[in-house]
């Protein structure tokens, strides 16, 4: 019994190193131009095939990582949402998008390599539906999220909020990519703080759903 569970425990951190080393390395290089072996040397593993023996092919590692982030960022935004209750205040629902995120980056301290994962992996065209599915499976609260802005812009029509939300996204992931790459290369940055960056993307995206909506004639 003794020797199962230690077998167990080495197979779970073998699998918590192939991840980290994937996460690093997909963050720095991009998914298509790291090889398995890549990811098994930066693990310290010998073994070449300890990356599909673990997880299978590339994609099923992807997935992996984004997994192995959601659990936490997920509960995060849900602790937020229950505490907006029925607001209708747009700017508690935009910091509901923003804060989960930029809160778990803090929690990773640094260097971390998550937020440049994530622009590399919804960057990618064979990879962003992979992303937006994970995304969709591991995070019901943002079907509230959206209700809730729904209630705050109800004027707004459904293709534009679509767009709007899609621009959300990109100003969250563009933005805290770049910090967080500026945190690992020792570079300066325009907040002093995620929590101070987070406000900064919230007061930006707050304007952004409040936009007057211009028809082209």
């Amino acid at each position: 019994m003794a020797g199962r569970s230690r077998r167990l425990e080495q197979v779970s951190a073998t699998r918590e190193a192939l991840l980290a080393a994937a996460e690093k390395l997909f963050a720095e290089h991009g998914v298509h131009e790291v090889a398995n072996r890549q990811i098994s040397a930066e693990a310290g593993q010998g073994n070449n095939t300890a990356v599909s023996y673990h997880f299978g092919t590339k994609i099923d590692l992807v997935r992996a990582i984004l997994r192995r982030h959601a659990e936490p960022i997920e509960a995060g935004r849900l602790r937020m949402l229950e505490a907006v209750g029925d607001s209708t205040d747009l700017r508690d629902w935009v910091t509901c998008s923003v804060r989960p995120v930029t809160d778990h980056l803090e929690s990773l301290g640094s260097p971390s390599w998550y937020a440049r994962f994530i622009a590399q992996v919804t960057g990618d065209p064979a990879l962003h539906a992979v992303a937006a599915e994970e995304f969709k499976t591991a995070s019901p609260s943002m079907r509230a999220l959206q209700d809730g802005l729904n209630r705050c812009l109800p004027h707004l029509p459904a293709e534009v909020h679509a767009e709007r939300a899609a621009m959300t996204r990109h100003l969250i992931t563009q933005m805290t990519a770049e910090r967080e790459r500026a945190l690992a290369d020792g570079q300066p940055t325009f907040r002093d703080s995620w929590s101070a960056t987070a406000t900064g993307l919230i007061d930006v995206i707050v304007v952004l759903w409040k936009a007057p909506v211009t028809r082209e004639p």
